[in-house]
């Protein structure tokens, strides 16, 4: 009797596990008769099959396509302006990350569009491509882990698991390996600032950048002091007087954000008294490594941080 019911025990085990492994694979993009489904930052179901002419409307987002193995049509011209990315002759500019045209996408005859849910440009234009049967695949990075995730997305979508390894699970063993190594040292505190036409802004760690400075165990005075990200005010900086000030300037002009900078925040006697100006840690950080997404290349961001907080011990 006893023998009988362990076998029943047994039986609806194996049963049990193997809806549970149906049910999980369900959720996980697969591919189909009609192509490669998956969903979207918008909750869209997207369904490809082999795409060759791809159309990306953001310079990280080709990129990422490229580093997936895949080949593009049309890009926005910040692929050029702000990556320099060495494409063939024939790849069309469709206007700008944020002023898309309409007219020369649909003109590129694509089978897929890869576009920002971030950005309303982007949004804006949804209707007009699905009403011209074309695959417009949303996606939302502003962290690694977004950037691994939309990555996966395209791998699967182009079948090289290689370069999902090469650059993405790689790229993250070096980030958690950074991280790691510094877990049981003091938290230094940072203030991280973007420049721009007007001066100064404050960031906190909801950031792409401030981010990546918590992940190395940095803490945040923006994130105590939430009222810096909404005014600029030297005087509360100074009460909290952190040990590093970053700053990350905007636009394509750095040599004016700098001169902003020094005109409309350094030229205060307040700034001199910071701990940060003061030791020599107030840091004018790279934008193609911290305002730009850094795809592949994210590990060398952390590295780079992680050398200016705690030298080369990582």
């Amino acid at each position: 009797m006893k023998q009988k019911v362990m076998w029943i025990g047994l039986i609806a085990l194996l049963i049990t596990s193997f809806l549970t492994g149906c049910s999980e694979k369900r959720q996980e993009p697969a591919p189909t008769v009609e192509g490669y489904r998956f969903a979207d930052a918008l909750g869209q179901e997207i369904t490809v099959k082999d795409p060759r002419r791809v159309v990306a409307l953001m310079g990280s987002f080709a990129q990422v396509w490229l580093e997936a193995g895949g080949e593009l049509t049309g890009v926005t011209d910040d692929v050029f302006d702000e990556r320099g990315l060495n494409l063939p002759e024939d790849v069309v500019t469709v206007g700008t990350y944020n002023s898309p045209n309409v007219e020369q996408i649909i003109a590129c005859r694509p089978d897929l569009v890869l576009l920002s849910s971030e950005t309303k440009e982007h949004v804006a234009i949804k209707d007009t491509l699905k009403q011209a049967g074309i695959p417009s695949a949303y996606f939302h990075v502003t962290y690694f882990e977004d950037y691994l995730n939309m990555l996966k997305t395209c791998t699967d979508i182009t079948g090289r698991s290689d370069l999902y390894e090469k650059n993405g699970l790689e790229v993250k063993k070096q980030i958690d390996a950074i991280a790691a190594s510094h877990k049981d040292q003091i938290s230094p505190t940072a203030l991280l600032l973007i420049t721009y036409s007007g001066g100064a802004a404050a960031q906190d760690s909801k950031t792409m950048t401030g981010k990546m400075l918590k992940d190395l165990g940095c803490e945040n005075i923006a994130d105590q002091n939430q009222s810096l990200l909404k005014e600029f005010n030297l005087e509360s900086i100074l009460k909290l007087d952190p040990d590093y000030i970053f700053v990350i300037p905007m636009g394509n002009d750095e040599e004016l954000a700098e001169k902003n900078l020094r005109e409309t925040v350094e030229s205060s006697p307040v700034w001199s008294r910071l701990r940060a100006v003061k030791t020599g840690k107030y840091v004018m950080l790279p934008k193609e490594k911290f305002l730009y997404k850094p795809d592949s290349k994210w590990g060398e961001s952390y590295e780079y941080l992680s050398k200016i907080l705690y030298g080369n011990q990582s």
